[in-house]
């Protein structure tokens, strides 16, 4: 997914303000196409789109735990971290969370861009972040 400059936050360090850029800066691992919005030595946010009917490629962090916010569309997250497993429906104002180590792979299972913003805690650090695991649907990319 790429890295960026990473500036202090949350420690009496200088405000920040961006722009979401008009075209997709990276895609992720799993395939999502993704927008690099603000990151600091805590995080990292990204703008996430999914093209319609688009199933991404299962896969599992090592290091970093995710937040998700959905912003647009529909889909389904399935997640499982050993202990449990299952299916959440994507629809907008749905919060989902990613714990390292937990296996997981979503869908859009809408007709327009299923598009939600994703914070990593702590920051990306590089596509070997991501494993390829076995999902529950075939990707479709």
């Amino acid at each position: 997914m790429g890295s960026w400059t990473r500036a202090e936050c949350g420690q009496g360090g200088a405000t920040k303000t961006t722009i979401l850029p008009e075209h997709a800066d990276a895609k992720s691992p799993a395939g999502a196409d993704i927008r690099f919005v603000m990151a600091c030595e805590a995080g990292n946010m990204i703008h996430s789109t999914v093209p319609p009917q688009q199933v991404n490629r299962a896969t599992m962090h090592a290091t970093v735990s995710e937040l998700w916010f959905v912003l647009e569309g529909r889909g389904e997250i399935w997640r499982d971290n050993g202990d449990e497993s299952g299916v959440t429906t994507l629809v907008p104002g749905t919060s989902v969370d990613v714990p390292v180590g937990t296996a997981f792979q979503y869908r859009n299972t809408g007709d327009a861009d299923l598009t939600f913003i994703c914070v990593s805690m702590p920051p990306w650090p590089g596509d070997s972040e991501a494993t390829y695991v076995e999902g529950k649907w075939s990707p479709t990319i």
